[in-house]
């Protein structure tokens, strides 16, 4: 089955090819197609003072494919509310899922252009299970969990995984993303899972912080955050063993067989936290 509101008649979409994207950043960092000289540009300029956010952002796609893994072929969770989707990089959320539960639903919610240009990508279910697009903003949970795609898509009476997948890190304290983080769970019954992937200084504070600084010059917030910081999200939930920790330490897959070589990579190269919580 297909819930596809990507059929419904919309205004034109300005890309604004002329500013850097966030989301088209991190496209470029993937080595993807879909950014432009503006968004290259101010990569560069990351790059050039954090290297690492390459490896940080395919830490964070490795990371969310072993979190969807074990939520769908271990926890039994049938149902994702992924917000922040990002440009879609396959294998997306859904394919992950519906490798493993066929009969699994999703929800993908972004407010960026750029990715409403693609929700086809994201809209393309197996047979047994639905996907939606959400056109929102994560600044306003209450309109994304009162939506008529996530009401006619998800049964909010049973447990549900929360994405929150490089987003967080974009929204700063005055934000108050905390408060939206806890929105979003309370409407969530127990046995719901949270998530997410945030950036941090901890290691690598110089660099981090002029990475931030980088953004915030281009119109686009930034705010990396400590362990203790990131732990705070989840406040009343069980944390699934090894809790909050850097993202390849997060249950990483078993070592490559033999005549391959393993990359082993240090904090410092991935600067960014992981963690999957439960709701009791």
């Amino acid at each position: 089955m297909l819930l596809n509101d990507s059929d419904r008649p919309r205004s034109p979409v300005d890309l604004r090819i002329d500013v850097p994207h966030s989301a088209r950043m991190y496209d470029y960092y993937l080595d993807g197609k879909d950014n432009f000289t503006a968004d290259r540009e101010a990569a560069n300029l990351v790059l050039a003072e954090f290297p690492q956010a390459r490896t940080a952002a395919r830490q964070n796609r490795a990371f969310l494919r072993r979190a969807t893994r074990y939520l769908a072929a271990s926890a039994g969770v049938r149902q994702f509310l992924d917000i922040g989707t990002g440009i879609p990089t396959s294998p997306n959320l859904h394919e992950i899922a519906q490798a493993n539960t066929p009969e699994a639903r999703i929800v993908y919610v972004d407010n960026d252009p750029i990715v409403l240009s693609h929700a086809r990508a994201l809209l393309t279910s197996s047979p047994q299970g639905v996907t939606a697009y959400l056109d929102a903003n994560l600044l306003e949970p209450a309109r994304i969990l009162d939506s008529e795609d996530v009401r006619d898509t998800l049964d909010l009476t049973r447990p549900v995984g929360l994405s929150l997948i490089a987003v967080l890190h974009f929204l700063p304290d005055d934000a108050d993303p905390y408060g939206i983080v806890a929105t979003l769970l309370d409407a969530l019954p127990s046995g719901s899972y949270l998530t997410l992937t945030h950036a941090t200084a901890d290691f690598a504070r110089a660099q981090a912080d002029q990475a931030a600084a980088i953004y915030r010059a281009r119109g686009i917030p930034a705010q990396a955050r400590s362990l203790d910081e990131v732990d705070c999200f989840f406040d009343g939930l069980e944390l699934i063993d090894p809790g909050v920790v850097v993202a390849h330490h997060w249950r990483p897959d078993a070592a490559p067989p033999t005549g391959h070589v393993e990359v082993t990579l240090t904090d410092d190269e991935v600067s960014c936290y992981a963690a999957v919580g439960r709701k009791p």
